[in-house]
């Protein structure tokens, strides 16, 4: 995958860190809101390192002080009034459910804000990792405004759906910690660390075996709108296709002789 680049025409900047892919939203000047570019930027990324049997994980971080402040509303104003603002829905909501369909791990890194659409790109992340001074929220009640890129689904399953309405109909900011608690963050990190500690993650996920993950992602994900006992069928299923695969014969073999696997 291409290096980052510092080309003012860049809106993603997508580096490799060993075996993740690093897709960095390169808008800083505009708090890093989500355009139409911005969304096709990510979906030929996602495209080029789900093609690229060596990359095991996928970081989504920001440049700048804010992760992502929602959708570029200058872009959403022109739409609206050309009468083509449902394009603008569909393609966000496109390429938010391919990251959470993605068969590799995503995680998300999150500094400064994190509101509204940038909420709902996090919400497509398997693991948020927040920096301590970031604040996350929903703004779209704020302005009459109506979630579309998926947050009034993905957090009620996150959070529960009394704390997802309190966060949608309030449009408060919640502190990391309160999002921790929450258990819509997964890790607080101090501020200086974040970048390095979510790449330390990301490395750690790469060692695993990609059919293994890609499978309990889709056990997570599936089984969560199953009944229990068509959840604990799929299970099986998957642990029996899991058991035949080749990296099963590895992980075996490195058990018994006391080393690392080599995924």
């Amino acid at each position: 995958m291409p290096e980052a680049n510092a080309d003012s025409g860049t809106v993603v900047a997508v580096s490799r860190h060993g075996a993740t892919a690093v897709l960095e939203l390169a808008r800083p000047e505009k708090f890093n809101c989500l355009n139409s570019a911005v969304h096709r930027a990510i979906e030929a990324a996602l495209d080029a390192a789900e093609a690229d049997p060596t990359c095991r994980a996928l970081l989504i971080a920001a440049q700048g002080k804010h992760f992502c402040t929602g959708a570029d509303l200058a872009e959403v104003q022109a739409l609206r009034a050309a009468g083509r603002f449902d394009e603008f829905i569909a393609l966000g909501h496109r390429v938010l459910c391919r990251l959470e369909a993605s068969p590799l791990p995503v995680v998300i890194a999150v500094q400064g804000l994190c509101l509204a659409g940038g909420l709902e790109l996090a919400l497509a992340g398997d693991v948020i990792l927040a920096a301590e001074g970031a604040k996350l929220g929903d703004q779209h009640a704020q302005f009459g405004l109506v979630p579309g890129w998926g947050g009034s689904q993905r957090l009620p399953r996150r959070v529960g759906p009394a704390r997802a309405l309190d966060l949608m109909f309030s449009a408060r900011w919640l502190a990391a910690n309160e999002a921790q608690d929450w258990g819509l963050v997964t890790q607080v990190i101090p501020d200086a660390q974040l970048r390095e500690r979510a790449l330390d993650y990301c490395t750690a996920l790469a060692s695993r075996s990609r059919p293994g993950l890609a499978a309990m992602k889709r056990l997570a994900r599936e089984g969560a709108d199953l009944p229990l006992a068509d959840a604990l069928a799929l299970e099986q299923r998957l642990a029996l296709e899991a058991m035949a695969g080749p990296d099963v014969d590895e992980g075996l073999a490195a058990f018994g002789e006391r080393r690392p696997p080599r995924f």
